[in-house]
C-alpha cells in the first residue's frame, strides 16, 4: 500500500494504545475535493472532509447531503424475475388466494415478513407468517413447515430472506401444488431450485447491481413493483394504495441490523425511515422504543444496538416468531407485551452471552499462551446455539485474530459460528474444511462463517485452519490502522459541529461514523463506572473541556492507559455524539483510542 493510499500519519502515531497507526483517513486527492465542495457549496471544513473521505464527488455532494429515493431508486424491473414475481402475487391478490410467508429468524428476516405483511393487510388480506426455530428447525425454508402452511390454507408461499438455495423443501412445495416466489439478497450458485420467481440481485444472471441491499431493502422494491402493476390493473380506482412511505420505518431497521453498506439507496432508505420511525406509526416499533429507552430522535446507532438486538433476542434464544409478531400488530396493548417479552429475554440473552464470554475468553488465553494459533476455536458442552456468532465476535475483537464460538451437544456434534477480520477470508477457509472432510457443513463469506463439527475433530481443524490463514492473519495483524478524519480541540467539539455531521449521515457499515484527534489533550478526569465503562473528561490547552466514555473498556489497554494517565497530556481518539440525558442536549465523545505523546513524537 502506497502511502497516498493508505494516508499520512496523524500526531505521529506510530502505536496507540490499541497497538494502533493513526493515518488521515483523506488522500491528498480527497483533499483537494473537500476544499472545492467547502469553497463552492459554503459547507464546513470538516463536513467538507468527512464526506469527501467517503468517496463523495464534488458533484455528488448535494445531492449526497440529500439523499431521495427518487433520486435512488431503480426501476424494479431490472431485477431478474421482478416482473415474474410481481406478477404472480398480482395474481393472488386480485383472487384473494390465501397467502403465507416464510422467513429468517434475524431482524431482516422480521423486517421483511413484516414489510411484506403489512403491505398485504392494508390490501384485505390476512397472510400467515412463519419464522423457523432457529435451534430445531435451522435456517430456511423446511418440508415440515410448508406443509404446515398448506394445510392451513396457504396456496402461495413467499419467503423472504431464505430461499435462494431451498432445493429439497421446495420439491415439497411442487408436490402439494403449492407455488413459490423468493425476494432474498444471499449468495448462491448458478443452480437454483424450481419456482415460480426468485428474486435475488445476488443471483449470478442479475446484472442490477443491488447486491448491497438487505432483504428487506429488496422486499420493498418488490413492493414498489407491484404497488405499480396493481395501479395498472385499477386497483385502486375504489380504494386507496397502501402508504409505502410510511413503512420504510421497517426497512431502515432491517438495513441497519443486516450491516449492508450505507450508501446509495440504503442509505435513502435509512434516511428516510429514521423519519418515519420518529412518527411512531408503528405501534410494535414505538414500545419496543419506549422499553429500550431510545429517548428523542432515532438515530442509526438505536437501530443496530438497542431495537436490533432486543428482535435477535427471540430468535436466538425465545420464540423467534416475536419480532414479526411485534411488528405486524396493530395492538398497542399486544405491542406493550410483546416489546416487554423481547426486552426480557434480551436481558436474559446479555447473562448468558457474560457467562459464555467468561469461558471462551478463558480458552482462548490458555490457547495463545500454549500455541498462538492463527484462528481461535473455542467451545463447549453448555453454550446456547443462538449466542455463539456474539461469543466469536467478542473474542475477535478482544484478541485480533479470527475466532469461533462452537455449542456442543450430549453426542459431541458442534454448531459454531465465526468471525474474520479484514483480509483474512474465514468463509473460503470453511468450504476448504468441508471439502477436506473435517467439518459435517459449513459456508459463509469472508467476514463471517458457520460450521457444523465433530468435537474429535476440532483439533484436526484448528491445525488446518493455522496452516491455512496463519499468514493472512500475521499480515492483518500488521496493519492495524485507525482512520482519523480531521483533528479537533475540545472547545471545537460543538452543538453545531455535531448537528452538521449528521447532514453526512447515517453513519454504518460502509459509510463509518468520523474519528476525530484530540491533541495532547490533558486527562482531567478518568474513573471506572457501569459496566467496565471509564467515564473521562479531556481539558484543552484554553482550558475548555469535553466529557467522553470509552465502553467496557476498563480491562483493555485504551481504558488502562486513560486511568493511568489522570492529570497527564495524550492524544484522544474518538467519535462525537449528542447526549440528551434528562432534555439537555451536550456533546459527548465516545472515547476508542489514546496515544502517549511521549511515545509518538512528532
Amino acid at each position: 500500500m502506497s502511502v497516498e493510499d493508505s494516508g499520512r500519519l496523524v500526531l505521529g502515531v506510530t502505536r496507540s494504545a490499541n497497538g494502533q497507526v493513526w493515518r488521515e483517513r483523506q488522500t491528498r486527492a480527497q483533499g483537494l475535493i473537500s476544499m472545492a465542495m467547502a469553497q463552492r457549496l459554503g459547507l464546513p471544513d470538516v463536513l467538507a472532509r468527512v464526506m469527501a473521505g467517503r468517496d463523495v464527488g464534488l458533484e455528488d455532494a448535494e445531492g449526497f447531503l440529500d439523499p431521495t429515493l427518487k433520486a435512488l431508486m431503480p426501476d424494479p424491473s431490472g431485477l431478474v424475475d421482478m416482473d415474474r414475481a410481481v406478477a404472480r402475487i398480482a395474481d393472488a391478490v386480485e383472487a384473494g388466494v390465501s397467502i403465507a410467508i416464510f422467513g429468517d429468524y434475524d431482524v431482516d428476516g422480521a423486517t421483511s415478513s413484516a414489510l411484506l405483511a403489512r403491505y398485504l393487510q392494508a390490501l384485505g388480506l390476512t397472510p400467515a407468517i412463519h419464522i423457523p426455530d432457529r435451534i430445531i428447525e435451522g435456517y430456511g425454508p423446511n418440508g415440515p413447515a410448508i406443509e404446515a402452511l398448506y394445510q392451513g390454507g396457504a396456496r402461495l408461499l413467499v419467503t423472504v430472506d431464505c430461499g435462494s438455495t431451498s432445493f429439497e423443501a421446495f420439491e415439497t412445495a411442487q408436490r402439494l401444488g403449492l407455488d413459490v416466489v423468493v425476494i432474498d439478497h444471499h449468495q448462491c450458485g448458478v443452480e437454483l431450485p424450481a419456482v415460480a420467481a426468485l428474486v435475488n440481485p445476488n443471483r449470478q444472471d442479475d446484472l442490477s447491481g443491488q447486491g448491497h441491499l438487505a432483504a428487506v431493502g429488496v422486499t420493498f422494491l418488490f413492493l414498489v413493483g407491484l404497488n405499480r402493476e396493481l395501479r395498472r390493473r385499477g386497483a385502486f380506482l375504489t380504494r386507496q394504495a397502501p402508504d409505502l412511505l410510511a413503512l420504510l420505518d421497517l426497512v431502515a431497521l432491517g438495513t441497519v441490523c443486516d450491516v449492508v453498506p450505507l450508501k446509495g439507496l440504503n442509505r435513502a432508505y435509512v434516511t428516510k425511515g429514521l423519519i418515519a420511525m420518529h412518527g411512531r406509526g408503528n405501534p410494535g416499533l414505538a414500545a419496543l422504543s419506549d422499553v429500550a429507552r431510545v429517548g428523542g430522535k432515532p438515530a442509526a446507532y438505536h437501530l443496530g444496538f438497542l431495537i436490533g438486538p432486543r428482535i435477535n433476542a427471540g430468535g436466538r434464544i425465545g420464540d423467534a416468531a416475536l419480532g414479526a409478531r411485534l411488528l405486524t400488530t396493530r395492538d398497542d396493548t399486544e405491542a406493550r407485551a410483546i416489546a416487554e417479552r423481547l426486552n426480557a429475554l434480551n436481558a436474559e440473552r446479555q447473562a448468558m452471552e457474560a457467562i459464555m464470554l467468561e469461558e471462551g475468553d478463558a480458552q482462548a488465553v490458555i490457547k495463545i499462551a500454549n500455541d498462538d494459533p492463527a484462528v481461535l476455536l473455542t467451545g463447549s458442552d453448555g453454550w446456547h446455539p443462538g449466542i455463539v456468532g456474539l461469543i466469536a465476535s467478542r473474542l475477535k475483537e478482544a484478541h485480533r485474530r479470527p475466532a469461533f464460538a462452537i455449542a456442543y451437544d450430549e453426542t459431541g456434534k458442534g454448531t459454531g459460528s465465526g468471525r474474520s477480520i479484514a483480509g483474512v477470508d474465514l468463509g473460503r477457509a470453511v468450504r476448504k474444511a468441508v471439502e477436506e472432510g473435517l467439518l459435517e457443513k459449513g459456508g459463509g463469506h469472508a467476514m463471517a462463517a458457520g460450521l457444523t463439527v465433530r468435537r474429535e475433530r476440532e483439533a484436526e481443524l484448528s491445525a488446518f485452519f493455522n496452516d491455512m490463514l496463519k499468514q493472512d492473519v500475521e499480515v492483518a495483524a500488521s496493519n492495524r490502522e485507525m482512520k482519523i478524519d480531521a483533528a479537533l480541540t475540545a472547545g471545537g467539539a460543538t452543538l453545531d459541529l455535531v448537528n452538521g455531521l449528521e447532514r453526512a449521515g447515517p453513519y454504518g457499515a460502509g459509510h463509518p461514523e468520523p474519528v476525530f484527534a484530540f491533541p495532547a489533550h490533558r486527562i482531567s478526569f478518568a474513573d471506572v463506572v457501569g459496566n467496565g465503562h471509564v467515564r473521562a473528561t479531556i481539558a484543552g490547552a484554553d482550558g475548555q473541556s469535553l466529557k467522553g466514555i470509552a465502553f467496557k473498556a476498563a480491562e483493555k489497554p485504551f481504558g488502562e492507559a486513560l486511568l493511568a494517565s489522570r492529570g497527564r497530556p495524550m492524544h484522544v481518539a474518538g467519535v462525537l455524539s449528542l447526549d440528551t440525558w434528562q432534555g439537555a442536549e451536550r456533546v459527548q465523545l465516545r472515547i476508542l483510542d489514546v496515544a502517549d505523546p511521549q511515545k509518538n513524537p512528532l
